[in-house]
């Protein structure tokens, strides 16, 4: 494994997401003396807080999965993630509410699940759940430790047994055709196919490697952190301080002080110069390339996912079909995804996630108040429309989503709203996302793996990239991992955590512990 050279014994991350704060435990416990800034008041970044009237309102990602990997960096510092983070365990994980007026509630429990695909679909289909189930986790076992929780210097490093292995799986097939040879019903298919949406690609041309996301999703375990999903990166944040690091939040870094190769200091718009022997850069691409002062050299122009338009809406009433996490599906299927990423137009027959975090955690919401999250995806503003077409294209999107979901059972949602924030792709460019996405580059088979921008920085010695934009890709757990594998480039080995902290405490600037 290549790794940056000369003195790494002071790293500046910049940005407190959950890449960055993953990068910056696991060099606490190697031994690294670490500053970490961010922009934004709070930590979390994408995982952040908006707060409105007693509302506490997560912006980024709504449920943890692989909740081991939010472990590791805990233990990196002698700490454990249950002593700082209440998760309560999502049962169902989710609710999948089809076009035909049929539901399923997806267990991660196999007898439980296979006993609702029973009700749903049949026995021959609860068979082939169970024979689906095992491949998912042999898939996700093949993949974890060589192609995902692994840097890769280049193609030629997954020429291993595991590699053959991942083939004689079928990894390199169609993720639809491969879901197809355990499950015949169309809903189903669609349960443990959805995923390739996070991936940016089609179920119909998507890897079928990718669907170790459905393991995740309906094998692993789904969990919610008590407070919200930002309770793991405020969380994340007290542990590093509390191990030593020096948090600075509200601080908006504008430049790179190079000697050579070398970056030297990073300079923010509040008048610090912080020296430094490497850095860990989190934000998106295009911010990162900027601070760089350049881009990586590739024969063909980034793809990047589709985006999103999220509605977060504070009510005084809630609907009793909603579990905690719902999965509204329309009748369309391949002309949603076709619509997604290709023609770039808006789903004729929209396909929503809802999220009701009060369903779990009730102090989120004012007394007998309500909480909910409405994600409907959209194409990005490469394809799409561009930001500047949703200042007025936002306002009848959201009378249009509103409209459908009141079909879809959820009556009077209009007139039950008391506080609303309307989230889109033009909101997701002002944060610098390219593409205006926040899902980031997507997983074609040559922005995957060794393909993907890579996290070692071509023609600088001491900076590593963090975050969804480089490996192992988007999604909690893997920017989690790509905080972790960052760290392992400046060290030389991931962290072997520690028994207790080592440096003087120090307390995160505007949160104290």
């Amino acid at each position: 494994m290549r790794t940056v050279t000369g003195p790494t014994g002071h790293v500046v991350v910049v940005g407190a997401g959950l890449a960055g704060l993953s990068a910056a435990l696991h060099l606490l416990g190697a031994g690294r003396r670490v500053t970490v800034v961010e922009r934004d008041p709070l930590p979390g970044g994408r995982a952040g807080r908006l707060e409105r009237a007693g509302y506490r309102i997560d912006t980024g990602p709504t449920v943890l999965t692989m909740p081991h990997l939010a472990e590791e960096a805990f233990a990196a510092v002698g700490e454990r993630l249950a002593d700082r983070v209440e998760l309560l365990p999502l049962h169902p994980a989710y609710r999948a509410c089809f076009a035909d007026g049929s539901t399923l509630d997806v267990h991660t429990d196999a007898d439980a699940m296979a006993a609702e695909v029973e009700r749903l679909a049949g026995a021959r289909e609860a068979a082939g759940y169970r024979r689906l189930r095992e491949w998912l986790t042999r898939l996700y076992a093949v993949q974890m430790r060589r192609f995902i929780d692994a840097n890769i210097d280049s193609p030629l490093h997954l020429l291993t047994p595991d590699l053959a292995r991942l083939a004689a799986l079928g990894g390199f097939g169609r993720l639809d055709a491969r879901i197809g040879r355990f499950l015949t019903d169309d809903r189903l298919r669609r349960v443990f196919s959805f995923q390739a949406l996070y991936a940016g690609v089609p179920p119909q041309r998507a890897l079928a490697a990718y669907a170790v996301i459905a393991y995740m999703d309906t094998v692993a375990g789904v969990y919610f952190p008590r407070g919200g999903m930002h309770a793991l990166p405020r969380a994340m944040a007290r542990a590093a301080a509390a191990a030593g690091a020096d948090v600075r939040l509200g601080r908006d870094v504008t430049r790179l002080e190079r000697s050579g190769a070398r970056v030297t200091a990073v300079h923010t718009a509040q008048g610090e110069r912080i020296p430094c022997d490497a850095v860990v850069l989190t934000p998106d691409l295009p911010v990162a390339h900027r601070l760089l002062g350049r881009g990586p050299r590739r024969p063909v122009r980034l793809r990047h996912s589709p985006s999103a338009v999220v509605l977060h809406a504070g009510t005084d009433r809630t609907w009793p079909h909603l579990a905690h996490h719902t999965l509204s599906f329309g009748a369309a299927w391949r002309r949603t995804f076709d619509e997604l990423t290709r023609s770039g137009t808006l789903m004729t027959d929209p396909s929503l996630l809802i999220t009701r975090p009060t369903a779990g955690d009730a102090s989120l919401a004012p007394a007998g108040r309500h909480l909910h999250y409405v994600l409907a995806p959209c194409p990005n503003t490469d394809i799409g429309p561009s930001a500047t077409a949703w200042a007025d294209l936002a306002p009848r999107y959201r009378d249009r989503l509103l409209t459908v979901l009141e079909h879809r059972g959820m009556s009077g949602l209009a007139a039950a709203i008391e506080e609303e924030c309307l989230v889109t792709p033009a909101d997701w460019a002002a944060q610098g996302h390219a593409a205006g996405t926040p899902f980031s580059v997507a997983h074609t088979l040559l922005q995957t793996g060794p393909f993907r921008p890579r996290n070692l920085v071509r023609g600088t010695e001491n900076v590593v990239l963090a975050g969804c934009g480089t490996t192992p890709g988007v999604g909690v757990p893997t920017v989690l991992i790509s905080g972790k594998l960052a760290a392992a480039r400046i060290t030389g080995a991931p962290s072997r955590g520690r028994s207790r902290p080592t440096p003087p405490p120090a307390a995160v600037e505007g949160h104290p512990r």
